[in-house]
């Protein structure tokens, strides 16, 4: 089930970063270092009430002119309707109702998305009420008074927020064909990959009813089994500013991510892997996805008999964080080697959700840790007294132990490696919770 994305719109000055913040507590160079995460905090993973979200940042606005800022506001709220499940609209009690924001009201009105207004920098419920009403003019319904610096009414915001999302037995209804983002930088070929994949049939490109977001989502049939293919490509501007072309794809790629169970990152391989193909990559693997790295264009580069190692050592390298993931070197151009493609999806999907006996894991544990001993500090050493699987997609584990600050990172992924060699699980992160229980004599 894949998390609703919630984006904040809304003038300079409103205190966007400031209530962006608030939700987003203490994680705010959110993900640790992964490498390749953005560092510019523009999503951020939030929990409200056992609801999960991934809360956007639309961009700053810069303070130039009027015209500038409404046409900005609008490009802002044209990603938020792109993207988002719920938009916040947020607005400042004490700048008062202003034009761009009635302008901007009217397009997100439109759009036919939630939207939940929200008034910002209400200290003093008594003192600013009365100007809260004024917002009531915009036609987007009940304005929320919040105050983002002292986190007043943040409560309510969120409950109205999570009101909006769809229900679990809407999402329960959703289909069981699986569903493949695909990303990468622009001009990888990401389009080109699908419309090579869809050939002659172009009835099968479709807007499928009921998607919540507007990504062209496309039906591929290979070997009587159906695909859905989320494409990332489609931007429907060309941007004059560099970062906010690259923060508008960041946004998208969160968005296709959140929605899919394998993610293929297209590499384009006369350029080579990037530092921007880390960052793509990073956001899929912290969410734990099956990986996939297609080398697009492969049929441009000039080979000899280390061509392929040569460069997988390269990918393998900047994408050193997810070793498991599974590398294909194909091209939209000519074809070649995309029928391999499904193949590798087909895989990966069957090692997201394998599951293992705990007994079988068990013993691979008990015969890992005889031929490693696991650490020990001051005399006390680490014990494992069971392992178990208690999630797919990706596989998770608890590890239960004695004393959970022996168990080491590196200790860990020793046994990962262990349960890899035995199981495979190609294509996938695993996870690992480590629990601590009390010493049984």
């Amino acid at each position: 089930m894949s998390k609703p994305i919630v984006a904040i719109v809304g003038r300079p000055n409103v205190g966007k970063s400031t209530l962006f913040n608030a939700l987003a507590g203490e994680n705010i160079s959110i993900v640790k270092d992964t490498p390749g995460v953005t560092r510019d905090r523009i999503y951020a993973d939030v929990t409200w009430l056992n609801y999960y979200f991934t809360l956007i940042d639309t961009g700053g606005i810069e303070p130039d002119s009027g015209d500038i800022i409404l046409s900005q506001m609008r490009e802002q709220a044209q990603i938020a309707m792109d993207t988002a499940d719920v938009i916040i609209f947020l607005v400042d009690v004490r700048q008062g109702l202003q034009d761009a924001d009635s302008k901007v009201a009217d397009m997100l009105r439109r759009s036919q998305k939630p939207v939940v207004l929200v008034v910002n920098k209400v200290d003093s419920f008594q003192k600013y009420m009365a100007d809260v009403y004024e917002f009531y003019n915009l036609g987007i319904g009940d304005p929320i008074p919040v105050s983002a610096s002292s986190r007043l009414g943040i409560g309510d915001m969120l409950d109205e927020v999570i009101h909006h999302f769809p229900s679990s037995e809407q999402e329960e209804e959703e289909d069981e064909r699986p569903k493949v983002a695909i990303v990468g930088k622009p001009n990888v070929g990401k389009s080109s990959i699908i419309n090579k994949l869809v050939g002659e049939n172009r009835v099968i490109v479709s807007d499928i009813a009921g998607t919540t977001r507007d990504a062209i989502d496309t039906k591929i049939c290979w070997n009587d089994r159906e695909y859905v293919f989320i494409d990332t490509a489609g931007l429907r501007r060309k941007s004059k500013v560099k970062e906010e072309l690259e923060r508008y794809s960041i946004i998208r790629t969160v968005t296709a991510v959140e929605r899919a169970d394998v993610v293929v990152v297209v590499i384009d391989a006369t350029e080579g892997v990037t530092e921007q193909d880390a960052k793509i990559a990073g956001i899929a693997h912290d969410r734990g996805k099956g990986m996939i790295v297609a080398v697009n264009k492969w049929d441009a580069i000039e080979k000899n008999d280390k061509t392929i190692y040569e460069f997988s050592r390269k990918v393998r390298e900047v994408l050193s964080f997810m070793p498991y993931a599974e590398i294909l070197f194909i091209s939209a151009e000519t074809g070649q080697r995309l029928g391999k493609l499904f193949e590798t999806i087909d895989m990966v999907i069957e090692n997201q959700t394998l599951r293992i006996q705990t007994g079988v894991l068990n013993e691979i544990i008990m015969e890992a840790t005889a031929m490693q001993q696991p650490p020990s500090d001051k005399g006390k050493r680490l014990k494992i007294f069971y392992v178990t699987q208690v999630a797919v997609k990706p596989p998770t584990f608890v590890i239960f132990v004695n004393d959970k600050e022996l168990m080491h990172f590196s200790y860990t992924r020793y046994l990962e490696n262990r349960i890899r060699d035995t199981f495979g699980f190609k294509g996938t992160s695993l996870k690992f919770i480590i629990r601590e229980r009390k010493d049984q004599g």
